[in-house]
């Protein structure tokens, strides 16, 4: 009874040590600092490249490189590392993510579907979100906090290489597939996303209108196979667009003198 007693003594130091609140006010709780999440984050981006084949397109990776600065510029520097890295993947994957420590990814396929510069920043300003709403430390929190093996958080960041625990941690970073355990970000964290993408996009000086077209454009590519909205961890197509435009009704103009990122043909 003893060990109860001081487990949850230890548990309810965390959750107040931990409290925050995310850009958009909503509570979170996070265990980890900056500095332990950066390491994580790097750690699993070499993973993946040395997994990934890495593009040598000059001309894509520069605009990607472009497009991925103009909405770096505006949100400033962050705590835990000194500068974004940005690596394009050959993949027919319609993906990208961002983990802490600004390690951005970006596959080749979403180009057919973010198929102009706002496009691909609504992308970009998406993935960032969850790197500056620290959604990653929350999903490991929570997974610390749920019992699936109290030191499986801990011990993926203090070792090299984490083992049997790379599928809990890569989940609790965004990049992982179980349901019911651990899955990619949920609808909560993935709507605060698209929120703080369409805001940074718009600072940057892109359309935020085309945020919507990039998921009219999504929408079009999965061909109606979406699953229901309720199996998902992300929200659904019609969802996002009503969530984005009633984000964009509330947003002030956005700048006619947009960055000059150019899209290959």
């Amino acid at each position: 009874m003893q060990w109860k007693t001081t487990l949850s003594a230890l548990v309810i130091s965390s959750l107040m040590a931990g409290c925050a609140q995310s850009p958009t006010g909503r509570n979170q709780v996070l265990m980890f600092s900056s500095d332990e999440m950066s390491s994580l984050g790097a750690q699993s981006f070499e993973q993946i490249k040395q997994q990934e084949k890495i593009s040598k397109d000059p001309t894509l990776n520069r605009y990607v490189q472009c497009v991925t600065k103009s909405i770096t510029d505006v949100v400033g520097p962050q705590a835990g590392f000194d500068e974004w890295e940005v690596v394009v993947f050959e993949s027919d994957q319609v993906n990208a993510f961002a983990l802490p420590g600004g390690k951005i990814g970006v596959y080749t396929g979403l180009l057919d579907v973010a198929q102009t510069p706002d496009q691909l920043a609504s992308v970009i300003g998406h993935e960032i979100g969850h790197v500056l709403a620290e959604h990653s430390n929350e999903r490991l929190s929570r997974t610390q906090l749920a019992g699936l093996g109290m030191q499986v958080t801990s011990i993926a960041i203090q070792g090299s290489g984490y083992g049997e625990y790379h599928d809990l941690t890569m989940a609790g970073l965004g990049l992982g597939v179980q349901f019911g355990v651990l899955m990619p970000y949920g609808r909560a964290q993935e709507t605060e996303s698209d929120i703080i993408g369409v805001r940074l996009m718009t600072e940057a000086g892109y359309n935020p209108n085309e945020s919507v077209a990039l998921w009219i454009n999504m929408a079009r590519k999965s061909n109606g196979n979406q699953p229901p909205e309720f199996m998902s961890t992300h929200p659904s197509h019609s969802t996002r667009i009503d969530d984005l435009n009633s984000e964009i009704a509330q947003l002030p103009p956005y700048q006619t003198q947009k960055p000059q990122c150019r899209r290959p043909s």
